[in-house]
Parts: C-alpha cells; structure tokens; sequence
C-alpha cells in the first residue's frame, strides 16, 4: 500500500467530489468519472490495496459480495442489456490507479465493444505440453 492516498480515497473521504453509490465498512464504489458507457461503475476496497493478492480475504470477500449486488442494480438504472466486469490487476494490465478496482460497465446491444478476450490483443498459440505446465505450475503454487 501507498503512503499517498490515492484519487479513489479522496472519492471515498469526501475530499475531491465523487458519485458514491454504495458504501459499507470495507467497500465502496462510485460512478467512473471517465465512463466507458452511462452506468460503469468502480466497486472499490477503502483501504488502497494495489493488487488483488495484497487484500485481506474478507476484503475480497466484500469486494465481491458488493459486485453481485450492484450489476443487476446497474443494469437496471441504465436499461443495460448486460455487463463486462473487469479488473486490471498490476500497471502491465493497464491498472492506472494503484488501487484494486473492479470495473462494471454496462453493456448494450449493437454498442460496438467486443469480448473480454479482445483485451490482451493476439492470443498465444500454445502446445498441449505448454498448457499442461502451466496448469501444473498454477496448481502447486
């Protein structure tokens, strides 16, 4: 964690402005101020955890639990046909602020935006041997 408070802790104490839409002990969340689409919403520990594996389980635990309650919440306040949650988890994933935060961004139909896996560009062709160490290696970690 950053001795500095980030731009989403400011949101959450009040000290520079901020649309918050949900709050509890732990999470808070708050309409982007560069949406992607009406609605895209950042669901947000309070305490500035840079990345997912830094947060307590019963942070995550929140984080989430907040995420479930607030897409179908979301979608209705916009009319959404769907959602895309995403999480850019480390600046290599295009994490901007150093602050965990999960992305809900409403979705409409014809709205030009693609698939999760248009994110990361070409996909790598890997041998059946590559996939067995990797899920091998992810296993016993």
């Amino acid at each position: 964690m950053s001795d500095d408070p980030t731009i989403f802790e400011q949101i959450i104490t009040g000290d520079i402005p901020g649309r918050i839409v949900y709050e509890s002990d732990t999470v808070a969340a708050f309409l982007d101020a560069n949406p992607l689409a009406p609605g895209h919403t950042l669901v947000v520990p309070k305490e500035a955890y840079e990345r997912l594996d830094e947060m307590p389980a019963h942070v995550a635990t929140d984080l989430w639990a907040a995420v479930q309650e607030l897409t179908p919440r979301i979608e209705s306040a916009v009319d959404a046909d769907a959602t895309t949650i995403g999480v850019n988890n480390g600046e290599a994933a295009g994490q901007e602020v150093p602050h965990v935060h999960v992305h809900v961004v409403p979705r409409f139909e014809g709205d030009g935006g693609g698939p999760i896996h248009a994110v990361a560009g070409g996909r790598p062709d890997l041998s059946e041997g590559e996939l067995d160490e990797i899920a091998a290696a992810i296993e016993t970690v």
